[in-house]
């Protein structure tokens, strides 16, 4: 028997729109399979009737040779196949050990009973070298730990066929490092992965095969080994992609963002998590700030746009000290801001596309007359941001931003942002679990935004985007600014050692 796992022909078919058309994947015992396709091209909708989530109209499950019918996700444990989503689904005031046993507890005498689960839980730990502490709170444990939970969660349940959802979207460099030796631990050991991603370097590492959606369809399989990854992009995009930055040199101008010894305290932690940073932003430059999650990025960008107070410091807008004025007045100062994360601070996800285009200037008056908006005009603003930023969606302006794939998403905030046509643009990983076309596609509008005299503020974890669009570049570690670069005469290795603290040099 060659295939652990064959889905032959399955279409699966949603209101206005085909997520996957006729497609056939079959994934061998032992082997790292990886699913590529753009956003929205039916990958995660594919898994998930794999796993039980959907039903397809049509096509046909084999698993170990038997034909099968999955009809819930239990259905789905029970063949032996787990699931990594790419949200992870966890509860975060339970313990890591509480999550791995929900759902498959043991109970004696009406107590749920830990002592054997745990002891299961920290051999599996240990044998696939997960390092995970199972009495930890979900709540405080890094990202990339909480990952390792589900993995776990899968292994507990005896899964033998693991599939991982863009498993790489929030973890760190060293972070993806780790979970790429794990996914090789796992199939020495006799699992079979689905590795499902957009990131062509992470197929080259580790993957055996590659199948590829586009738009639904199924384009093909290749040998990894033996496939180069420009014709693995073209595969998945259906054109030529350029992986080069393209830029001319940049045209600096005056000041926009002047920040001046910016402190913030962290109450819950007692400590700064931001301490005494400055730098300026300039017309016409990409200033990206780089470094590893959790060293205050997050936070030096809350306090510009004024989602939080600065306990130190001050913030001016073109001459105009903003450090104390509300958000409302910041965006209508000259901000626009691209958030870190797109479903709790870019959309309001059960609003319509078109609303949510709308959501910094619905007050404006081309939008409301005497307190009452004007749905037309919200209307053709989006329908004229929809065909300008080339946003997909299943029914255009009044598709509900939570049906939408990641990538068009993304799309929309950039849309709404840019058009907003202010001085400053805050753009934080602005490309985020994205696929190389729309990552190509946001680089352009960023360079688009420079050369029109505009400042970019770039906040990115990504080190080639780093090196490839920003004009300077300035490390954070640990809330400071430990050093300044020019990304044409620094290494990607250089710019690590500062990301991880293990060099620092004083700033001009």
């Amino acid at each position: 028997m060659e295939y652990i796992i064959e889905m032959l022909n399955i279409t699966k078919e949603f209101p206005g729109i085909k997520a996957n058309d006729d497609v056939t994947l079959q994934l061998k015992k032992g082997e790292i399979h990886a699913l590529l396709g753009e956003n929205g091209a039916g990958k995660s909708t594919l898994m998930s009737v794999l796993f039980g989530l959907y039903q397809p109209e049509q096509g046909t499950i084999k698993v170990r040779g038997e034909e099968v019918i999955i009809a819930n996700p239990n259905d789905a444990n029970e063949l032996g196949i787990g699931m990594v989503h790419q949200h992870f689904k966890l509860v975060h005031n339970f313990t890591v050990a509480e999550n791995i046993v929900l759902g498959y507890e043991d109970t004696k005498n009406g107590f749920l009973e830990l002592d054997a689960p745990i002891k299961k839980i920290q051999e599996l730990s240990d044998r696939y070298k997960l390092k995970v502490d199972v009495n930890a709170l979900i709540s405080d444990i890094s990202v990339g730990q909480q990952q390792r939970v589900e993995i776990l969660k899968m292994l507990y349940r005896n899964a033998e066929i693991l599939i991982f959802d863009e498993p790489t979207a929030v973890l760190t460099p060293q972070e993806i490092e780790e979970l790429m030796n794990i996914m090789k631990d796992l199939v020495k050991e006799g699992k079979s992965i689905i590795l499902i991603t957009h990131k062509l370097n992470e197929i080259k590492q580790v993957a055996d095969r590659c199948s590829v959606l586009r738009k639904g369809k199924y384009i093909g399989t290749v040998d990894v080994a033996t496939t180069s990854v420009e014709k693995m992009a073209e595969m998945m995009v259906g054109r030529e992609v350029s992986f080069v930055v393209d830029k001319e040199e940049p045209k600096i101008g005056d000041t926009v963002l002047s920040v001046r010894n910016l402190t913030v305290f962290n109450e819950h932690i007692h400590k700064n998590v931001v301490t005494d940073v400055s730098f300026d932003v300039r017309r016409g430059e990409i200033l990206c700030i780089a470094g590893i999650e959790g060293n205050g990025q997050t936070q030096l960008v809350q306090a510009i746009t004024g989602l939080i107070q600065p306990t130190e410091g001050q913030i001016d807008i073109l001459g105009e000290d903003i450090t104390h004025q509300s958000i409302r007045h910041r965006n209508l100062a000259g901000i626009s801001h691209i958030p870190e994360d797109r479903h709790k601070h870019g959309l309001v996800l059960d609003y319509s596309l078109e609303e949510n285009l709308v959501l910094q200037t619905y007050f404006e008056p081309r939008f409301q007359k005497n307190g009452f908006l004007q749905f037309d005009e919200v209307r053709v603003n989006a329908n004229e941001l929809i065909q300008n930023f080339d946003i997909r969606s299943g029914k255009g302006p009044v598709t509900m931003a939570r049906s939408m794939s990641g990538g068009n998403q993304q799309k929309a905030i950039v849309a709404r942002e840019i058009s907003r046509d202010t001085d400053l643009l805050i753009a934080v990983q602005p490309t985020r679990g994205l696929d190389v076309g729309a990552i190509e596609y946001i680089h352009k509008q960023l360079i688009l935004q420079r050369d029109a005299g505009k400042a970019v503020l770039l906040i990115s974890l990504e080190l080639d985007e780093v090196m490839n669009v920003s004009d300077r570049i300035i490390v954070m570690y640990e809330g400071e600014n430990v050093g300044e670069f020019d990304p044409a005469k620094v290494t990607e290795n250089e710019l690590g050692l500062y990301m991880a603290g293990s060099k620092r040099r004083k700033t001009a």
